[in-house]
């Protein structure tokens, strides 16, 4: 069969790590092909070309159109992809991990899955919250009380140096329009904050399910990550493009005006690799999730042993094995 045009798909190893990434792109009525290493997006304005290997992920809104050959270039550079509902607020799937082991996952189940190391690690998120305090002794109950009154806080400050009146968070998922301008804008920075969240997470190989403070939800984790840089970065620039959106246009482009924002705060603030650190200090295992393998990664699980080599047929020629098959042999023989 005849090679198909295009560049050569890149190895891992080619490939830009996680932290080095755009932050998001989203795309809504058009449709997103492929040309060579670029997606291609197109409406009726023309047509536009991203290098896929930047991305970090992609959120694709209502209208959009994508095509296989537009799909396996972003699977292949490890890009997120999202469907998301209109303005980005509803979530509906995601795509696959950049990494393709499984350590940073293994970890993760195994400190959410005992009391002790879970609390520890939420007793971590807290205290990146609160730095200069320590929390080590305050129970959960305390540190939700700790966190809430601090939330009130960051919203009434924002309220005073906006100008933007503040009542409560309220939004109806099914319905943004329902929402007055600074928690329609709150919905889109956060939805934002949580698609780029997600990206992270997969492309670490963690699990989006298994969260630590927040519990129950297969997005549990990703609300977790997210909740670290709401009042350093999406509540303060929701309350900014609420502020701007004086007349009745400014007021229906508010989604966009939110995206914009945050999307330059999240480059120029090094977002994406605050959260890689900050996750890989919390699961304590370092940068290595990031490194691509050169060999493969898969083995097989032995209870003594930890793991051994796979792919390879286990039997006779190890002496254990010879001496177990030669003794059933004699049983066999013997007749029982």
């Amino acid at each position: 069969m005849a090679d198909l045009p295009g560049l050569k798909k890149a190895g891992l190893q080619a490939l830009p790590p996680i932290r080095d990434r755009m932050t998001f792109l989203y795309l809504e009525h058009c449709i997103v092909n492929r040309q060579d290493g670029s997606i291609t997006v197109t409406d009726a304005r023309g047509t536009v070309h991203v290098p896929a290997a930047s991305l970090a992920v992609l959120m694709l809104g209502p209208g959009t159109r994508l095509t296989h050959r537009a799909m396996e270039l972003v699977g292949n550079t490890g890009a997120t992809l999202l469907w998301v509902g209109e303005n980005g607020i509803r979530y509906y799937a995601h795509g696959r991990p950049l990494t393709h082991s499984s350590a940073m996952l293994i970890r993760q189940a195994a400190l959410v899955s005992n009391v002790r190391t879970r609390i520890a690690v939420a007793r971590q998120m807290y205290q990146l919250r609160f730095p200069g305090e320590n929390v080590a002794s305050l129970t959960m109950q305390q540190l939700r009380g700790r966190e809430g009154a601090r939330i009130r806080s960051v919203y009434r400050r924002a309220s005073e140096t906006t100008g933007v009146p503040w009542n409560k968070r309220t939004y109806d998922p099914d319905d943004f329009s329902v929402g007055d301008p600074v928690n329609q804008a709150l919905s889109s920075a956060h939805a934002c904050l949580y698609g780029l969240a997600h990206s992270v997470v997969a492309a670490l190989g963690c699990s989006p399910g298994l969260g630590f403070v927040h519990t129950g939800h297969e997005r549990s984790f990703i609300y977790d990550v997210a909740d670290l840089y709401k009042a350093e970065f999406t509540i303060p620039l929701a309350f900014e493009a609420a502020a701007a959106a004086t007349g009745e246009a400014q007021a229906r482009e508010i989604a966009a005006d939110t995206r914009r924002r945050v999307r330059d705060a999240f480059h120029t603030g090094r977002l994406i690799e605050r959260m890689v650190r900050d996750i890989c200090a919390l699961l304590q295992s370092g940068e290595a999730a990031e490194a691509a393998p050169e060999a493969s990664l898969l083995y097989l699980w032995d209870d003594k042993l930890g793991t051994v080599a796979s792919g390879r047929m286990y039997g006779a020629d190890e002496p254990e094995m010879e001496a177990l098959i030669d003794g059933y042999g004699m049983i066999l023989d013997q007749g029982g």
